[in-house]
């Protein structure tokens, strides 16, 4: 394997590395014109045309009545003596602990502002009424996403979310994976629906008999699942497009060995052939002994295939000529995770404008996030770090403002109101407010 060498000496190289990456940009779109069809399929036909798309993909024997697992089935989800289950279980639920508390610091409060001539403004804080939820099933259900169930519910259920659904696609025989039932049992969902990719999204989107409409959708998926999500915007709200997984690793050769760097770049590359693992040095002796690294650790995954794919197409090793440099592109790639491998990381932290996730030092690998530390997993990718932020609790909430005027307010400010509206041409703007005086 010949992993990318790439050199970055100054920022007008940039536009070199941005046209390298731009293939991993909008994959979804070729697959548009089938979303499409099948977003209106199941807007026509409901719980027939979903129950069609799982017999096509998933199960074979699917049946309408199959959609919806009992709630009976999620209550005794728990049930399983298996003590290896009850054991993954129990992380599960620490898990779950450490990313409410975690939430709980992000949620925002009502406010008002009172003046003196009794005019009060404020902004209300609620949650949305009904969230859809959507888990992917995995290797035809057999790795379920379970940390995707609980980075996305644990925020909805924080923001006061009442009715929170879920959907991951079944199993050959028609099951769901016993684990994405019980994480869902532990945290108290109990809407959970068989069915996957965009007719999931759909019948979120749109209802059917079975499945009420949502008011937003969250939650990773393949392409045709994505596609949906960007498809609907509008319709309802949703958490994201995510793109495939991406690390950057900013590495002074000193802190760490290059075995843990990468290690970390591994741990996106196995994600997806379209994931990009990319390390930042401005050491060349340490770009040699990482390019080994990652030969010797990628042939030993099980994954290696789709790791390999994943390094020699969108991966790199980025020989920099200082660290101002490397932070500088840092800033450019704008990563959905970003180690900061060095002697002081914070020292860096003040200089890093656009990143999801920041892992601090040769202790935080990347799937310390994915799975414990508490912070949300679902991150802006694509370089949309710039301008985008991890899933929270504000994805599931909405704000309203609240305005009461007093009387001694429009006294004051009626005529300059009115003066504004004719400015824009919109008379009966003017005549609103100065019927008041009348």
């Amino acid at each position: 394997m010949s992993v990318n060498r790439w050199r970055y000496p100054q920022e007008t190289t940039w536009k070199d590395i941005q046209d390298r990456l731009a293939g991993r940009m909008n994959p979804e779109n070729v697959v548009e014109e089938r979303v499409r069809a099948i977003l209106q399929d199941v807007a026509d036909r409901g719980d027939e045309a979903v129950a069609e798309y799982t017999r096509r993909f998933d199960c074979e024997s699917f049946e309408t009545a199959m959609i919806r697992v009992p709630d009976e089935e999620v209550e005794s989800a728990l049930d399983n003596t298996d003590p290896r289950f009850i054991k993954d279980m129990e992380i599960v639920r620490e898990s779950a602990e450490r990313i409410r508390k975690f939430h709980e610091a992000q949620l925002e409060r009502s406010w008002w502002t009172t003046s003196q001539d009794g005019t009060i403004l404020g902004q209300i804080v609620s949650p949305v009424d009904r969230v859809g939820l959507y888990v992917p099933g995995g290797q035809g259900g057999e790795t379920p996403l379970i940390s995707s169930l609980l980075m996305n519910a644990v925020p909805a259920q924080v923001a006061g979310v009442e009715r929170i659904a879920v959907a991951s696609p079944p199993r050959k025989d028609g099951s769901l994976n016993p684990y994405i039932l019980g994480a869902a049992r532990i945290l108290g969902v109990t809407e959970i629906y068989r069915m996957g990719s965009a007719w999931a999204a759909a019948a979120f989107a749109y209802g059917t008999n079975i499945i009420p409409a949502v008011d937003v959708i969250a939650g990773p998926g393949n392409i045709y699942l994505t596609t949906a999500k960007r498809l609907l915007i509008g319709h309802v709200g949703i958490d994201m497009i995510a793109g495939p997984s991406e690390i950057s690793v900013v590495a002074d050769g000193k802190a760490g060995k290059a075995a843990w760097v990468a290690a970390d770049m591994l741990s996106q590359a196995e994600h997806d052939a379209l994931a990009s693992a990319i390390c930042i040095t401005w050491n060349e002796a340490f770009a040699e002994e990482l390019a080994g690294e990652l030969e010797t650790q990628t042939e030993a995954l099980p994954r290696s295939d789709i790791a390999r794919q994943a390094l020699e197409e969108w991966g790199a090793i980025v020989v920099t000529p200082d660290e101002v440099t490397a932070l500088e592109l840092v800033n450019r790639l704008a990563p959905e995770h970003l180690e900061l491998m060095v002697e002081d990381p914070w020292s860096m932290l003040g200089r890093i404008r656009h990143a999801g996730a920041i892992f601090m030092g040769t202790h935080t690998p990347e799937p310390v996030g994915d799975y414990f530390a508490g912070p949300n997993h679902v991150l802006p990718t694509n370089g949309t770090a710039r301008f985008s932020s991890a899933l929270s609790v504000a994805d599931f909430c909405k704000k309203s403002s609240v305005i009461a005027a007093s009387p001694g307010y429009l006294d004051a400010h009626g005529e300059k109101v009115a003066r504004f509206a004719r400015l824009e041409g919109l008379e009966a703007h003017a005549r609103s407010v100065e019927s008041r005086f009348k």
